[in-house]
């Protein structure tokens, strides 16, 4: 295989005011802060009305009614969780201002720190709706379950829609998470979608908010057309226009370190392409059994157009068939995403703490990074053959006027605790740190990091997980 002409180390040179030798990309923008407190507000009004429509809708003789009380809790319960379902899709529909300022790993976080209430509220929803109607029949609630599901229109949707929230909650917790392939809790995921649109018209046919209330069946429909509409929007349709501009394909798979591959691919108007160093794409490689999903991998450099590299670790099905892949093979992509960048520094000097393959990562980030922020870089490895891109780190570093630190060996022969972290960088608290690495890693870094006294806002990290 011959290897293509890519050096991500060449700067641009001036001759005559115009760039020449090696065209960079546009940097990319920086996060806008108001948009987190605008979109709490809109989410807060949201609720608001939400509760205040199911309040509203009920009358003293139906609270009084026999399963009356359950009716009503029901009901609104059934209202807020779903309210609360449609922002978890929101949370990670990528929509990009919200992305930019949160990054992958906040809005993951947010998503599930909120999972939780929708889930729970609408299995409340399932409980207390059929203890009212059966008491209001006056009937057994096994019995009542029974005609709900059989009789009532849109029941039995609803209640496969049910089914398959829980199963993406139950697959949700670490413990169990940590035991699914990636492709395997990506595909229940998916469901999460369908289960929200087969309860649609369940709530809209019953819901007493909707019923003989036409102003609130078309607030809430155009509330599900929107979250639709945003998910497919920035999901589907904005990655299929990026990639039909940029066409990028696989141009040649080069081995890194074992186990380690960057796949350098070719592309148009790469030139255009807005990207900050940190960010990542998720990747679509149209081959046989890798186009039906998308993966999430880190750029390895900033892009020297027509060239952009990614680099990857063989640690599941879908990394180790990566370095399979053919030159001309198509790519879709989605992205880039991530506010792991250079606009999250606060300090004037940084330090960037990789563990493993996390390092790709800073890589990138630390070709992004201005002149004079003198970096730090400590890489963390077991092997000393793990340290990718080490020629390109220390040339990257030297620029910066910064230092590189190793440290090599497993848990129990090589010390990394906050005490050898302070002396490779003795002056880390007043310093940006940025942390990239496996999520038991990265958390343990954090912890490190914040114990030598670092402002929690200065302390920036990406994981590289699911």
């Amino acid at each position: 295989m011959s290897s293509v002409t890519f050096d991500p180390l060449a700067e641009p040179t001036v001759r005559r005011k115009v760039k020449r030798t090696a065209p960079r990309s546009r940097p990319g923008p920086p996060p806008r802060p108001w948009v987190g407190p605008l979109a709490l507000t809109v989410a807060a009004f949201g609720l608001v009305l939400t509760v205040w429509s199911a309040v509203g809708a009920e009358t003293g003789s139906e609270l009084s009614a026999p399963g009356g009380p359950a009716i009503f809790i029901g009901s609104f319960t059934g209202l807020v969780g779903t309210y609360l379902a449609l922002l978890m899709v929101l949370l990670v529909s990528r929509i990009p201002a919200v992305e930019h300022l949160l990054g992958q790993d906040g809005l993951v976080r947010w998503h599930r720190r909120l999972a939780p209430w929708p889930l729970s509220l609408i299995g409340l929803h399932a409980v207390f709706i059929t203890i009212g109607y059966a008491q209001s029949a006056k009937a057994g609630t096994w019995h009542e379950l029974g005609v709900l599901v059989k009789s009532y229109p849109d029941m039995l949707a609803a209640t496969v829609g049910l089914a398959l929230m829980a199963l993406a909650g139950i697959t949700s917790i670490r413990a169990i998470r940590s035991r699914l392939r990636r492709e395997t809790w990506w595909v229940i995921h998916l469901y999460l979608y369908l289960a929200i649109a087969l309860s649609f018209a369940h709530v809209l046919a019953l819901g007493p908010s909707f019923v003989g209330h036409p102003l609130a069946r078309t607030m809430w429909t155009l509330a599900w057309l929107a979250t639709a509409g945003t998910v497919i929007g920035f999901r589907f349709v904005v990655p299929l226009v990026r990639s039909l501009r940029y066409r990028l394909e696989v141009q040649e798979v080069r081995p890194e370190a074992p186990g380690v591959v960057s796949v350098v691919c070719s592309g148009r108007h790469l030139e255009k392409l807005a990207i900050s160093g940190g960010q990542f794409f998720e990747w679509r490689f149209l081959a046989r059994g890798l186009w039906w999903q998308a993966h999430p991998y880190s750029v390895s450099a900033l892009p020297r157009p027509p060239y952009l590299r990614l680099t990857v670790k063989s640690v599941g099905d879908h990394s180790a068939a990566v370095a399979r892949l053919r030159p001309g093979t198509r790519i879709v992509v989605e992205g880039p995403y991530g506010a792991f960048t250079r606009h999250a520094q606060r300090q004037r000097t940084v330090a960037l703490i990789a563990g493993g393959i996390g390092l790709t990562a800073l890589r990138a980030l630390l070709e992004d990074l201005a002149p004079r922020t003198a970096p730090q870089v400590v890489v963390r490895v077991t092997r000393p053959e793990e340290f990718v891109f080490r020629s390109e780190v220390a040339e990257l570093v030297r620029r910066r006027k910064g230092q590189v630190h190793e440290v090599v060996g497993g848990r129990n022969r090589a010390r990394f605790d906050a005490a050898v972290l302070r002396s490779m960088v003795p002056d880390i608290a007043r310093r940006d740190v940025f942390v990239c690495g496996s999520e038991q890693f990265v958390e343990q870094t954090v912890a490190k990091v914040r114990s030598l006294g670092v402002d929690p806002k200065s302390i920036h990290y990406e994981v590289f997980g699911f």
